[in-house]
C-alpha cells in the first residue's frame, strides 16, 4: 500500500468509527432549521452535508483542513527556490489533514507522473468533435471517455465488499488527477494551436508540467499555475461543482461519471464559467473606451453603465463570503510581486477600489467584494493565455483535487445515497395557512 493510501486508511477508519458513535448517541438531535426563504432560494446556507477537506467562513474565507491561504503559501512544500506552493501538497493535506514533507510531495509528483498516460481512444473521441466545441464540453466528454478504465466500475460488477469501496475510489481518483493535465492541454492545443501538441516531461511537478504542455515554459507562469491549481482546488462542499460530485458519487457512480457531472455544473455562468465572463467584460471595456489605460472616472462610468443596463459586474459578489475573497488577494499579491505594471492588472486593481464602493452605495448587495474570478484572467492574459473560454477548464483541473479527495472520504466513511425531501407549492401554501 502506498504511503498516502495507508495514512488515508488510518485516518478514515478512525473518523468512520467516530461518526458511527455520533449517530448512535446523537442522531436525533437537530442542528438547523430551514426557512421558507432558504427552501425557495436554493437551500442557501442549509447545513446538510459532511465535507472535511475545506470549510468556508463568511468573514475569514476558505480554510483547507484549518489552514488559510497565506498559511498554505508559507507551509506547503515548493520547488527549490520557488515562491508558490505545490498543489500536490494541498492534495496530501486534504486527504489526511497533515502538512506533507517535501519527500511526500516528491513521491506524489512521481506517482502522478507514472499514472498520467492517457488512452488513445480518449484523444480519438476529442478529435471526432468540431474544434469549435466549447473547451468545457470537450473536457467533460473526455472525462466520460476515460470511464472505460474505471477500476471501481469493474470491481463493483465483479462483486466487492462495501469496505473496499474507498480503496478503488482512491485508485481511480489518483489516476484521474494524474491524467487531467494531459487531457486539458490536448484540448487547448487542438482548439487554439492547430493540433500542435507538446510532449509531457517526465521529471516535472504536476502543475509545472501542465504549464509546459499548454506551451508556456516561462518560470513565472509555472509558478502561477502552481498557485492557481492550489487556490482553486476546493471551496467547501456546498458549491455547485463539489455538491454535484458528492451527489452523483452518492449513487455509487464512479469518479469519472461523478467528475464529468461536476464539470457540467462548473460550466454554468453562475459558477466556474464566471472567470471567462470577467476578462471578457474587461476586454469589452477596453475596446469601448479605446484604451487599455483608462482613468478611474472612465472605469466608474463603465461600471455604472453596466449596472444601468440591468447587468452584473462579473467577478463581484459571492454566495457566502462577506469580505474580499482570499483567493483574489493571493493572486493580487502574485501580481504585485511579478507584474505590477501590466495595464490589465491595473484595471483589475482599479475595479477592486471602485466596484465595492458603487455596489455598496446601492444598498442591495450583501457582498460587494471581488471573488476569485475577478483577478485570474488578467494574470493569464499577461503570460499569453488569452483564450478566455478555456479558463474554466483550468479551474476544473484544479477543482479535481478537492472533489476527488472529498469523494474518497465519502466512500471511506460509508456516506449514503443523498435523497432530500421535496414539497409542492400547494403543500407550502397550506402549511403557511395553518401556521
Amino acid at each position: 500500500m502506498d504511503p498516502l493510501k495507508e495514512k488515508f486508511f488510518e485516518k478514515s477508519a478512525s473518523l468512520k468509527a467516530d461518526i458511527k458513535t455520533i449517530l448512535k448517541d446523537h442522531g436525533d438531535k437537530k442542528i438547523d432549521e430551514v426557512t421558507i426563504e432558504q427552501l425557495i432560494g436554493g437551500m442557501r446556507s442549509v447545513r446538510s452535508m459532511i465535507w472535511d477537506t475545506s470549510s468556508l467562513d463568511p468573514e475569514e474565507g476558505i480554510r483547507f483542513r484549518g489552514y488559510n491561504i497565506p498559511q498554505l503559501r508559507e507551509l506547503l512544500p515548493r520547488i527549490p527556490n520557488g515562491k508558490e506552493p505545490l498543489p500536490e501538497g494541498l492534495f496530501w493535506l486534504m486527504m489526511v489533514g497533515e502538512i506533507p514533507t517535501i519527500e511526500n510531495v516528491r513521491w506524489l509528483s512521481a506517482e502522478w507522473q507514472k499514472r498520467s498516460s492517457v488512452e488513445k481512444h480518449v484523444f480519438d473521441t476529442l478529435d471526432a468533435l468540431p474544434k469549435s466545441t466549447h473547451p468545457m464540453t470537450q473536457f467533460s466528454i473526455a472525462v466520460l471517455a476515460m470511464q472505460s478504465e474505471s477500476i471501481f466500475a469493474q470491481k463493483y460488477e465483479e462483486g466487492m465488499s462495501k469496505n473496499d469501496y474507498w480503496d478503488v475510489m482512491y485508485e481511480d481518483s489518483m489516476n484521474l488527477i494524474a491524467k487531467l493535465p494531459r487531457v486539458a492541454a490536448y484540448i487547448y492545443r487542438r482548439s487554439f494551436h492547430n493540433d500542435v501538441h507538446i510532449t509531457p516531461k517526465t521529471d516535472m511537478d504536476w502543475a509545472g508540467n501542465f504549464a509546459h504542455m499548454l506551451g508556456y515554459d516561462d518560470a513565472d507562469f509555472k509558478a502561477l499555475m502552481r498557485l492557481y491549481m492550489t487556490i482553486h482546488a476546493d471551496h467547501e462542499g456546498g458549491n455547485a461543482s463539489a455538491h454535484t460530485m458528492h451527489l452523483v458519487g452518492s449513487t455509487l457512480s464512479d469518479v469519472y461519471y461523478s467528475f464529468s457531472a461536476s464539470m457540467n455544473s462548473l460550466a454554468g455562468p453562475l459558477h466556474g464559467l464566471a472567470n471567462q465572463e470577467v476578462i471578457k467584460w474587461i476586454f469589452e471595456m477596453v475596446e469601448e473606451l479605446g484604451t487599455n489605460n483608462p482613468d478611474k472616472d472612465q472605469i466608474r462610468k463603465y461600471i455604472n453603465d453596466t449596472l444601468a443596463e440591468g447587468k452584473v459586474v462579473p467577478g463581484y459578489g459571492h454566495a457566502v463570503l462577506r469580505q474580499p475573497d482570499p483567493r483574489f488577494i493571493a493572486q493580487k499579491r502574485f501580481a504585485e510581486d511579478n507584474i505590477p505594471d501590466d495595464p490589465i492588472v491595473q484595471i483589475v486593481w482599479d475595479l477592486f477600489e471602485l466596484v465595492p464602493e458603487i455596489l455598496g452605495s446601492l444598498g442591495k448587495v450583501k457582498n460587494p467584494w471581488p471573488n476569485v474570478d475577478a483577478h485570474s484572467g488578467a494574470l493569464l492574459v499577461h503570460y499569453g493565455l488569452k483564450e478566455y473560454n478555456f479558463y474554466t477548464v483550468l479551474f476544473g483541473v484544479s477543482r479535481a483535487l478537492g472533489v476527488c479527495a472529498g469523494l474518497c472520504w465519502d466512500r471511506a466513511l460509508g456516506l449514503p445515497l443523498e435523497r432530500p425531501k421535496s414539497i409542492t407549492t400547494d403543500w407550502l401554501k397550506q402549511y403557511i395557512a395553518n401556521n
